[in-house]
């Protein structure tokens, strides 16, 4: 089960840092290329960092405190004052389906609650598509709240998931 190989991701060694890198920039168009530099700065300035033990799967979030110079978290941010993003999220094609994007999602909402963040959010890619994501979050009881054109020529939908407090 997918739930017991989830780790803090800043407490991998090094060797399962560079896989996750390499996850990440493997799915560079879904994602964004990092150099090790930005994805270890990332990784220690996310409010979650969870990773899969192997290396095979990674999330990181950030919530509405962050210095995060990001448009899609800024657009958040302009939105809402309490919320925490999923920035990136990521599971190797031969791990798929073993529930560690859920696994992942499942802790974040909790987390979330308990911080009292009022929202979960993400955006998923209209163009380039992205279906198995659009699929997922639906599942996860995600609704659109808006699009953007990027500078990158990315088209993105930014998804909400409404939560219910601990405070």
């Amino acid at each position: 089960m997918a739930d017991d190989t989830i780790r803090n991701a800043r407490e991998l060694d090094a060797a399962t840092l560079t896989r996750l890198l390499a996850l990440n920039n493997g799915h560079a168009t879904e994602l964004s290329y990092l150099s090790p530099e930005r994805f270890l700065a990332l990784m220690n300035a996310a409010w979650l960092a969870l990773a899969a033990e192997d290396g095979l799967a990674l999330l990181l979030a950030f919530d509405h405190t962050a210095e995060y110079d990001n448009p899609n978290f800024h657009w958040f941010r302009e939105r809402w004052p309490r919320f925490a993003y999923v920035d990136r999220v990521v599971v190797a094609p031969h791990m798929r389906g073993r529930g560690f994007a859920r696994g992942f999602y499942k802790q974040a909402l909790t987390r979330a609650a308990a911080d009292g963040h009022e929202r979960l959010c993400c955006e998923v890619n209209l163009e380039p598509s992205n279906p198995a994501s659009d699929a997922f979050h639906a599942a996860l009881g995600f609704s659109e709240a808006g699009q953007a054109l990027l500078l990158s020529g990315k088209v993105v939908r930014y998804l909400v998931r409404e939560i219910q407090t601990a405070n």
